[in-house]
């Protein structure tokens, strides 16, 4: 078992600039097909927890892992010894003798993710907690990398819930020079205050802009057009008549218009006819499905980038 202190991913905050900026520009370089021979993580054995369904991040961690020469061992939502009463803390001590890596989606809090993370053999990763999804945040940047070429004076227009999605995006964006998110929310459902107030704070120092409104008047033109389902992996809406409130929110043809030359993403699952019409998530202008494969392009880039000794940090 090599002893090696690895690296953490529980927050986008967890980065810093150059890091950030390295694995968004190693998920492109995978993306273009540029490192398809790399195998870093031979004779590395990952674990991977999924507490809640996905589709995309786990085949993206699974099959990026085995792709650059790992090993895995999956574990569900039952497997654990967890289940009859035994704590995270010692989980993780055990765990961490024994595999590499672990890739774990709890949709709980991040304190859980922190308290796995507390030992120094085991690289733990975030594939979703309650608060924040940053794996998909970083590709979302190898996405813009690839169609854009850059990730600085982009403007996206955030559509929806203000949940983990939105809370990793403008973290990410936010460290950028000149970008600019516009995070279009229904009342009752923003960003939660103390994501919005780190994002703004890094976007202070970075020369991004960060901006919020509870209604979808005026938008203005933008880069990019982003939303989520609106039902997000385990939570449950406060109120039983928010459907209604969510409902000007719907990404339409008519929200299109207001950025003719913009493309269009969604982290998936999409329900059309809720938070995007059929003819948008599948219209010429969408980039959700390349968006996807990206993930598993950006999933090889985190893989690599946790496993690495801490001696080698950017």
């Amino acid at each position: 078992m090599p002893q090696a202190e690895r690296r953490h991913l529980i927050s986008i905050d967890d980065l810093s600039d150059d890091a950030l900026l390295h694995i968004a520009r190693r998920g492109a370089e995978f993306s273009a097909g540029a490192a398809d021979d790399a195998r870093p993580l031979a004779d590395t054995v990952v674990g991977v927890l999924f507490r809640k369904t996905s589709t995309r991040t786990r085949t993206a961690f699974s099959a990026g892992a085995l792709r650059l020469g790992a090993r895995l061992i999956t574990y569900g939502p039952g497997d654990l010894q967890e289940n009859t009463g035994e704590t995270v803390e010692d989980s993780a001590a055990v765990l961490s003798r024994m595999i590499d890596v672990l890739v774990a989606r709890t949709a709980g809090p991040e304190r859980e993710l922190r308290a796995y993370a507390d030992q120094r053999r085991m690289a733990v990763i975030n594939a979703m907690s309650q608060g924040e999804h940053p794996t998909q945040a970083l590709a979302d940047l190898t996405t813009l990398l690839r169609t854009f070429g850059r990730i600085e004076d982009l403007h996206v227009v955030y559509v929806g819930e203000g949940n983990n999605t939105a809370s990793a995006l403008a973290l990410a964006l936010s460290r950028f020079p000149g970008t600019r998110l516009t995070l279009r929310t229904p009342p009752g459902y923003g960003l939660a205050p103390a994501y919005l107030e780190r994002a703004a704070a890094h976007a202070r120092r970075s020369g991004a802009r960060i901006e919020e409104r509870h209604d979808m008047a005026d938008l203005p033109a933008a880069d990019v057009v982003y939303t989520t389902r609106w039902q997000t992996t385990g939570t449950a809406k406060p109120t039983p008549d928010w459907r209604e409130v969510f409902a000007p929110f719907q990404v339409d043809e008519k929200t299109m218009a207001s950025s003719p030359d913009a493309v269009f993403m969604h982290d998936l699952p999409a329900h059309r006819g809720e938070e995007v019409t059929a003819d948008v998530l599948d219209g010429p202008a969408s980039i959700a499905f390349d968006q996807a494969e990206n993930k598993y392009h950006s999933a090889r880039a985190v893989l690599e980038w946790c496993a690495a000794d801490r001696s080698s940090e950017r």
